[in-house]
C-alpha cells in the first residue's frame, strides 16, 4: 500500500534553513530532519553547530547581514531553500528611523533572501527540480504604524517568491512565501508579556490563541516538499484568521 504520507517525506534531499537557531527556524530544521531531510543549517549564533550536529546535519556560522558570508552560503548545493532568518528592528514611526538601523534591517530581511536566491534558483533549475521558502509576515500584507520598514521588507518577500515562481518555474522550481500571524517565540515576547496587548490580539484572531512555531514549521513542510507540488508564487498565511477578521 503507497504510504499516504509520503508526499512529506525529504529524503534524498538536501535543505538549507537560514535563522535555524531558535523560533521558528528551529521548528523547521527539527520537522524537516524527521522528514528525512540532509541539513545546512545557518545563523550567526555558533550554537548552531550544536544543533546541527544533533540533527545530523551542518551548521555554518554567519553573520546573513554580510554579503560576503551569504555569497559563500550561495554556494551550497540545495534542493530546498528557507529564507528564515529575519528581524524586526526597533519599533516607532516608519521615517523615525536612522539609515543605519533601516540599512541592517533591510539587509538581513531582504538582501540575503535576494542574495541566496540569486545563487541557488539558477543551480536548481540547472537540476530541473527545487523548492524555495521565504518567510514573509502578516506585517506584510496590512499597514503597521510601529514596523513600517520590517512590513515593507517582508512584503517585498512576497514578491520575490512570485518573481522567482514566474522566472523558474518552467525549470521546474517552486517558490513560495509563508506569513506568520503571532507565533509563540522570543520574537513576540514583547506583545506576549503585556497581557492587554495579547488580548487585543486575540480578540481580532479568529481562533483565539497563539500560534506554535510548529505550525509554522508544518506549512513549510508542504510547500518544500512533494505535498504541495502544484503550488507556487503564493503566500500562505499562518495567523490563525486575523488577516480575515473584523475584530468581533
Amino acid at each position: 500500500m503507497t504510504d499516504p504520507l509520503g508526499l512529506f517525506r525529504l529524503d534524498g534531499r538536501t535543505a538549507l534553513v537560514t535563522g535555524a537557531a531558535s523560533g521558528i527556524g528551529l521548528a523547521i530544521a527539527r520537522l524537516f530532519a524527521g522528514a528525512g531531510a540532509s541539513l545546512i543549517l545557518a545563523d550567526r549564533d555558533p550554537a548552531i553547530e550544536g544543533i546541527a550536529a544533533d540533527l545530523g546535519g551542518r551548521g555554518v556560522v554567519a553573520d546573513l547581514a554580510d554579503a560576503g558570508q551569504v555569497d559563500a552560503l550561495g554556494d551550497e548545493a540545495a534542493e530546498i531553500l528557507v529564507c528564515n532568518a529575519g528581524i524586526a528592528g526597533p519599533a516607532g514611526p516608519m521615517h523615525g528611523m536612522d539609515e543605519e538601523t533601516r540599512a541592517a534591517l533591510y539587509a538581513i530581511n531582504l538582501d540575503h533572501p535576494i542574495r541566496l536566491t540569486a545563487r541557488i534558483a539558477p543551480a536548481m533549475a540547472a537540476r530541473g527540480r527545487g523548492s524555495i521558502v521565504l518567510l514573509s509576515s502578516l506585517a506584510g500584507l496590512r499597514g503597521n504604524a510601529g514596523l513600517g520598514h520590517y512590513g515593507i521588507t517582508k512584503a517585498a518577500l512576497a514578491q520575490l517568491a512570485r518573481n522567482l515562481a514566474v522566472e523558474f518555474g518552467p525549470a521546474g522550481v517552486r517558490a513560495n512565501a509563508i506569513a506568520p500571524g503571532l507565533i509563540a517565540t522570543d520574537w513576540a515576547s514583547a506583545i506576549l508579556s503585556d497581557p492587554e496587548r495579547t488580548e487585543r490580539r486575540l480578540v481580532a484572531t479568529p481562533l483565539r490563541r497563539v500560534g506554535t512555531p510548529q505550525e509554522v514549521a508544518a506549512a513549510a513542510l508542504f510547500l518544500a516538499s512533494d505535498a504541495g507540488g502544484f503550488v507556487t508564487g503564493q503566500t500562505l498565511v499562518v495567523d490563525g484568521g486575523t488577516l480575515i477578521s473584523d475584530g468581533n
